[in-house]
């Protein structure tokens, strides 16, 4: 018998509304959800006596009565869902409230690629399935990707074949879609891309409105043998959206994979980013942008796993802060016992362009072998005073010498992004939040 406190058992109660909607579904799945839900009501929700949560306090998710989303039916909201543009130059997976949206998206079978609905392909039966879901990201290790396991049914199902090179990225959209009363929802990815296979994904995270609501989302990527995958993360939620998402990566031998989260939007934001270098040879670079402003917060918490020998890994995550937001920034790692010709480093830059503002950088080494090549570093600073006077003698003015310094700082990020036109999207709406917008767009 398992007991919880009330708040967690709000959650269990919760659940079985969410499960008496279900059309049955598979044994194990639903073996995988109460298991889930019953380590959640074991753990609950993390406090700030625990060591990875002591900068961010989320026990406002505990104290808000939240209920599964519903399904977006309304003629107005569906209109405005189709007005808007996803396009980053390839196919298209829409996710709304956690339910994939066929009407939105815009996908093609190309050469054996699988990609779509979660739930269509648990209805197939699909044995990979079983084999890979809730397989890396960890629901003993975690509250929240319990919860998110938990509450399973729908999300986006990747499956890139082997050798096959997409030609084009893959743009998944997860809407949350708020109603009247704090709404929650649970978006899920899996994406498995075989050996020596070639694929971008972009994964976007959006609200429709300016109500209250929790986005827990896990995302399971695992590269297979010298496969590549370019994977971009943005967080632009509204301000009334508590957004905690788990990224978990999984690396065969000679694989490369480039994770870059971006977070312009969201009123508190964590990103649980894990990557396990399981082979040998494999090639890891996780990267990162924030830029917050008034009374945000964005937490960043990275874990890298050096598990196998001759494997490297790069971290840098930029931020950007201003009004009262703070920044955490914990990045970890772990090189393991026998993973010997390590190279690994790990950076975190921060421009406070506020006095208000606040960052809490704790960068950390695990080192368990002896031949390795690791380095660590963290700044918070300032805008320069003398690059500041250099722009002014220059004719600009002071707001468009601040605007263009730091533009220049986000842009050493901005610049890693290889799908052209999701840069200059994010480059555009990078110079709209800043003074002389327009000058700067011009000189990208």
């Amino acid at each position: 018998m398992i007991t919880a406190t009330e708040p967690n058992y709000s959650f269990a109660a919760a659940l079985a509304e969410f499960e008496s909607r279900l059309d049955g579904g598979r044994p194990w799945l639903r073996e995988l959800r109460q298991a889930a839900l019953a380590r959640f009501l074991e753990r609950g929700f993390p406090t700030t006596r625990d060591e990875d949560w002591r900068f961010t306090n989320v026990s406002v998710l505990q104290r808000t009565p939240f209920r599964p989303a519903g399904v977006c039916d309304s003629p107005a909201q569906r209109a405005t869902l189709l007005a808007l543009p996803w396009d980053v130059g390839g196919e298209q997976l829409i996710l709304v409230n956690g339910r994939y949206a066929p009407d939105l998206s815009t996908l093609s079978a190309e050469n054996g690629v699988r990609c779509g609905s979660l739930a269509s392909a648990l209805a197939t039966g699909d044995g990979e399935l079983e084999d890979h879901l809730a397989q890396y990201a960890d629901y003993m290790d975690c509250s929240f990707v319990a919860l998110n396991t938990a509450f399973i049914a729908d999300g986006a199902y990747v499956r890139i074949p082997r050798r096959h090179v997409a030609e084009r990225p893959l743009h998944i959209v997860h809407i949350s879609v708020p109603g009247e009363a704090p709404s929650m929802v649970h978006p899920r990815t899996l994406v498995l891309v075989d050996d020596e296979a070639q694929a971008s994904i972009v994964e976007s995270y959006i609200s429709l409105g300016e109500g209250t609501s929790f986005t827990n989302a896990v995302t399971e990527l695992v590269v297979g043998e010298r496969a590549q995958l370019r994977h971009y993360k943005l967080a632009r939620e509204a301000l009334g959206t508590y957004h905690i998402g788990t990224v978990q990566i999984h690396q065969k031998r000679d694989s490369e994979v480039l994770s870059h989260c971006i977070t312009l939007g969201g009123g508190l934001v964590r990103h649980n980013i894990n990557s396990v270098l399981a082979g040998a040879g494999g090639h890891c670079r996780l990267l990162g942008l924030y830029l917050v402003g008034g009374d945000q917060h964005v937490d960043n918490h990275l874990r890298v796993e050096h598990v196998a020998p001759h494997c490297d890994s790069r971290e840098v995550f930029k931020g950007i802060l201003e009004g009262r937001a703070r920044a955490v920034f914990t990045g970890r790692i772990v090189v393991h016992r026998g993973a010997q010709q390590t190279d690994a480093k790990q950076t975190n830059k921060n421009l406070m362009l506020s006095g208000e503002a606040q960052v809490d950088s704790k960068p950390q080494l695990e080192i368990h072998a002896d031949d390795v090549k690791c380095t660590h570093g963290a700044t918070i600073g300032q805008i320069d005073r003398d690059a500041l006077f250099y722009l002014r003698s220059r004719g600009l003015s002071e707001a468009a010498a601040r605007s263009l310094l730091v533009y220049a700082f986000a842009s050493e990020s901005l610049a890693q992004v290889e799908i052209e036109s999701l840069r200059r999207r994010l480059q555009r709406e990078l110079a709209d939040r800043l003074p002389q917008g327009e000058f700067l767009e011009a000189l990208s």
